[in-house]
């Protein structure tokens, strides 16, 4: 049973990476506007998600420190001001909409506007963030969010054209009046989405927080190739359901409820129960991820006591961090700004800060004053070296493309 639960580490940080409020709803809209055309981005996100993640939690297991710790000592703290600076910002924005899209899973339970929730789900997510342990934290949150699995049960109780999704998927393109600039804007978000900075940061940092050593490779291996591709799943089923349901009808999707309509169509009322309980599980888990994620770099960057496993006495300005930050994310609601719109940008900005954070971690896994002969080998580079040049053209392309098509379309 205590293997069972060391994954649940891999689950959660796939969990709110793939499937959080702004994924739920692009990857839906993705199916909608372009069927399963879109389904190799996925893939190839999850492989380069994997790649990084395991030298992440490669470096936090055998140096015993996380990647942004280590990425400030070995880059000098230029560097590492630059990335702290992008992927905070991209780490905070991403917290607003994950408490944004809590809030609009409730509104879909409940009917009641989801702006009168989110002062609450914000002081609940504070109050989670710093009572809870880490572990119950990684365990109930990720596990709950595995409920999304109804996608996949959804999927083969709709009357699916199989070989249609097929056709889609191996022919990758835009379809119907879409051209190749709004095709291109979407599968760099999809790709941003599944690379995020803060899963890497979360994870490495969550591998120290569970006290990981080098006799843990194989937990930290099982987390990566596990968790992610599980959460790729979800996000691919996502994507499958909306393109049965909506394809054809030429539909576009801006909203939670019309995600989750495919899974009522299959599974009626009980369906849609099992779906709002795997939002809300999963943009809660994303919360946690990102509000842990914000204090983690700047603590680690700044040499400070940080993480889970002290009292908060003992670390308090981490603690801090994490609440002006939840603070922050109530406030960007405040303004009226659209949750899901919101997650949008926030899916293109990381796109533009990939270098930063992807580089300097092929770096220190190279560095063997840290790793010693766990350093990485000949496919872990030239894996890393390929997604690299991928991360760079996407990083270039982002702001191009979000100007072009005006924000998609």
């Amino acid at each position: 049973m205590n293997k069972a639960f060391a994954i649940t580490l891999g689950i959660l940080t796939a969990i709110g990476g793939f499937v959080d409020i702004g994924d739920i709803v692009a990857n839906s809209e993705a199916g909608a506007r372009f069927g399963m055309s879109l389904a190799w981005v996925v893939v190839v996100g999850v492989v380069g998600i994997c790649v990084y993640a395991e030298m992440a939690g490669r470096v936090a297991a055998v140096s015993g420190r996380p990647v942004f710790d280590l990425v400030r000592e070995r880059l000098g703290p230029r560097v590492g001001l630059v990335n702290l600076a992008g992927s905070y910002l991209v780490t905070v924005l991403t917290l607003g909409a994950e408490l944004g899209g809590v809030a609009l899973a409730l509104q879909l339970a409940t009917s009641v506007n989801y702006l009168l929730f989110v002062p609450v789900v914000g002081f609940v997510a504070w109050v989670v963030l710093w009572r809870t342990k880490f572990e119950t934290i990684e365990r109930v949150f990720g596990l709950l969010g595995l409920t999304l699995i109804v996608f996949v049960v959804a999927l083969f109780k709709l009357d699916v054209p199989w070989s249609d999704l097929w056709h889609q998927a191996s022919r990758p393109g835009p379809a119907g009046d879409e051209n190749w600039g709004t095709y291109s804007f979407q599968a760099v978000a999809l790709f941003g989405a599944a690379m995020t900075p803060y899963e890497v940061f979360f994870f490495s940092s969550g591998g120290v927080e569970e006290r990981w050593t080098a006799k843990d490779l194989t937990i930290n291996k099982a987390n990566v190739f596990i968790g992610f591709p599980l959460g790729g799943l979800l996000s691919l089923a996502l994507m499958a359901t909306a393109a049965t349901v909506y394809h054809p009808l030429g539909m576009r999707l801006d909203n939670l409820g019309q995600s989750a309509l495919p899974v009522v169509l299959a599974l009626g009322k009980l369906g849609l129960a099992v779906a709002i309980l795997g939002f809300f599980a999963a943009t809660f888990g994303a919360a946690m991820e990102t509000g842990l994620s914000a204090g983690y770099t700047i603590a680690q960057y700044f040499g400070w006591s940080w993480g889970k496993r002290l009292k908060p006495t003992q670390a308090a300005r981490f603690h801090t961090v994490v609440l002006v930050s939840v603070l922050i994310g109530v406030a960007a609601l405040a303004t009226m700004v659209d949750p899901v719109q919101l997650t949008e940008y926030t899916l293109i900005f990381s796109a533009v800060v990939l270098p930063l954070t992807y580089l300097p971690i092929l770096v220190v896994a190279n560095d063997r004053d840290y790793l010693g002969d766990r350093v990485n080998g000949r496919l872990a580079n030239a894996l890393g070296l390929l997604y690299l040049a991928v991360i760079v053209i996407a990083a270039v392309a982002a702001i191009p493309l979000l100007v072009m098509t005006g924000m998609g379309g």
